[in-house]
């Protein structure tokens, strides 16, 4: 039977002791890491959330509490009453504790373990699902805990900053009017409203920007925020979003707040010096120069244009392309003529048809002379130019994709430019490198329906050069919206909003939306502005994202304390899962099985 705590308060935590503690009498709780039984002498690691200290028990020790001490195993959970002493030349330097132990005086088993399914260790290679089938124990893991304690910590230190910065923390609601725009809507359904739906937040958009309206000038919420969306390393289906609302401010005023936050948190946590003003590109240049809105710029190997210089080739492929309407572009991989073999340029090839290109053509400089895929339709001199307009020289590799549309030249450059630089090993893991990316396209092609679709929401401001284009040139159309990207991450989305009504419903009409739909949607909102709406914007800062970029982590999975996986499921808790048909019925659900493809 599992022994009680009575009489018996923590004095330390188990990674708090040092030689200074030595004489001490302290009360320590915490697992069993591992037991050494050497014969005569004892040793239990205990840990807790705070490190590992050892726990002692030799000739000195009374006779029951060495018996009891034999019987412990991995995981324990214990109790130890003794006193610090230094250990006598047994110093373990790797640990913060090494050069103390704990002569036990009293041990009590408080819970026993069953054997773990794996080691309760640093940097385990335990299968992912395995781990977090058992979260409970993988969060027992000393580089985990630190994560979570870590994280802990940046959100204490931006409350910090957004309280001194003059903001209120409001909590808006979860159970929200469904408003389908971007990802797809948690359902939650009405057992009082048979038939009707509440949907999850995908953020608190329409709310804080009713605490404008309401006069609280400046908002802030750490909201979480749910979306029906596939997973990848950097998302999850709930998350949680650092999000502001800010009055009476243009779009600088915003992101000043977001370079100081920035700045502070990075400073606060890490020790590290984030330098202001941040770098910006306007939309079309990061789509130029790295083929992303959320270019990584720890690294070169930027797009260079070509099209004019090969617009006249014989090489139909480049030609072609130019004449369309398109565009040419190359990258540059520096040194890279032995790590890309054409055994691994085909397997690029592959790459870049997997995202929509035709294929990509190459030249290879080695010191042994140029192998190029298209030399055949270029003279040496026009191949020589074409290679030193793309800035290559001896032991270089240049890639290029040709193609009708622009865009997907762009994107497919984009792409392939963080593939390289990943085998080339070209992205340092200790730098951090922000970037502003502003004047977004207001609208983008559905190409699927051919429509036009806000690519942020429908309440974004454009820019007020811009309007005139709205019935005209929807292409055209630039909107008051800025990103915030970090090392390749998009960490921050944000713009100003339409507050004028008239504007509003040229914009609903731009997208297709007539009056009595978007009453239907937005009405409590569109009412709202009727009463006085202060010019207002704010943004929305991944803190999952933002902590996984801080702590260099490569999935959000390691700074969530519990993620579901790539199908949304909680391997865990083993949700989603059926109800009863009596929930069911209470819901006025009828659940369908889903049809079977002939």
């Amino acid at each position: 039977m599992n022994e009680t705590i009575t009489g018996l308060k923590r004095t330390h935590y188990c990674g708090e002791l040092r030689a200074a503690d030595a004489g001490r009498e302290v009360v320590l709780f915490g697992w069993c890491q591992r037991r050494r039984d050497l014969g005569g002498l004892i040793f239990l690691d205990l840990r807790d959330r705070t490190g590992l200290v050892q726990l002692a028990f030799d000739d000195q020790t009374a006779q029951p509490v060495r018996e009891k001490a034999a019987g412990v195993r991995s995981e324990y959970v214990l109790a130890a009453r003794g006193r610090v002493r230094l250990r006598e030349g047994a110093v373990n330097a790797k640990l913060p504790t090494g050069e103390v132990e704990i002569a036990v005086e009293e041990l009590r088993i408080l819970g026993e373990a069953q054997t773990p399914p794996f080691e309760i260790a640093e940097n385990s290679n335990t299968k992912e699902e395995i781990r977090l089938k058992y979260r409970f124990l993988d969060l027992r893991r000393p580089d985990l805990q630190r994560n979570i304690l870590r994280r802990h910590r940046i959100v204490k230190a931006a409350r910090d900053f957004f309280d001194a910065q003059g903001f209120i923390e409001i909590e808006t609601p979860m159970l929200i009017k469904s408003t389908p725009e971007g990802a797809r809507d948690f359902l939650v359904p009405s057992r009082l409203h048979p038939g009707e739906f509440y949907a999850l937040p995908q953020s608190p958009q329409l709310f804080k920007q009713l605490c404008m309206v309401s006069g609280f000038d400046r908002y802030v919420q750490f909201a979480r925020c749910f979306r029906d969306e596939d997973l990848r390393a950097d998302r999850q289906p709930e998350f949680t979003q650092i999000d502001l609302e800010m009055s009476f401010v243009t779009a600088e005023d915003v992101m000043a707040v977001g370079e100081a936050f920035v700045q502070y948190i990075f400073r606060e946590i890490l020790g590290v010096e984030i330098p202001l003003p941040l770098p910006r590109l306007t939309y079309r240049d990061a789509m130029e120069r790295f083929g992303s809105d959320k270019p990584d710029l720890r690294f070169g190997m930027e797009l260079i244009d070509v099209t004019e210089q090969v617009r006249e080739s014989e090489f139909s492929v480049f030609s072609g392309a130019a004449s369309a309407g398109g565009a040419v572009k190359a990258i540059t991989a520096p040194g890279a003529a032995a790590a890309l073999t054409r055994k691994e340029i085909d397997r690029l090839t592959e790459f870049v048809r997997g995202v929509g290109a035709k294929g990509l053509a190459w030249a290879r400089l080695t010191p042994d002379g140029t192998a190029c895929s298209f030399a055949k339709f270029f003279s040496e001199e026009a191949l020589a130019a074409l290679l030193a307009a793309c800035g290559a020289k001896t032991g270089d590799v240049v890639l290029f994709v040709a193609d009708g549309k622009r865009s997907l030249v762009n994107l497919a450059l984009g792409m392939l430019r963080c593939e390289v630089a990943k085998k080339l090993d070209l992205i340092p893991d200790d730098e951090f490198r922000f970037l502003w990316v502003t004047q977004f396209p207001f609208f983008e092609l559905d190409e699927e329906t051919g429509e036009y679709v806000a690519m942020h929401h429908p309440f974004t401001s454009p820019l007020e050069e811009d309007i005139p284009l709205l019935e005209t040139d929807k292409g055209r159309v630039r909107a008051q919206a800025y990103d915030l990207v970090l090392n390749g991450v998009e960490l921050s989305s944000g713009s100003i909003r339409i507050t004028d009504p008239a504007l509003q419903n040229r914009m609903f009409e731009s997208l297709g939306l007539s009056d009595e739909e978007a009453q239907q949607k937005f009405g409590f909102l569109l009412d709202a502005f009727r009463y006085g709406a202060p010019p207002h914007g704010g943004m929305g800062i991944g803190l999952d994202r933002l902590v996984m970029l801080m702590l260099r982590c490569a999935n959000l999975r390691d700074v969530t304390a519990f993620p579901k996986v790539q199908n949304m499921r909680d391997l865990m808790t083993e949700c989603p899962s059926p109800v009863d048909d009596a929930q069911l019925r209470e819901l006025h659900i009828a659940v369908e099985p889903p049809r079977q493809d002939a």
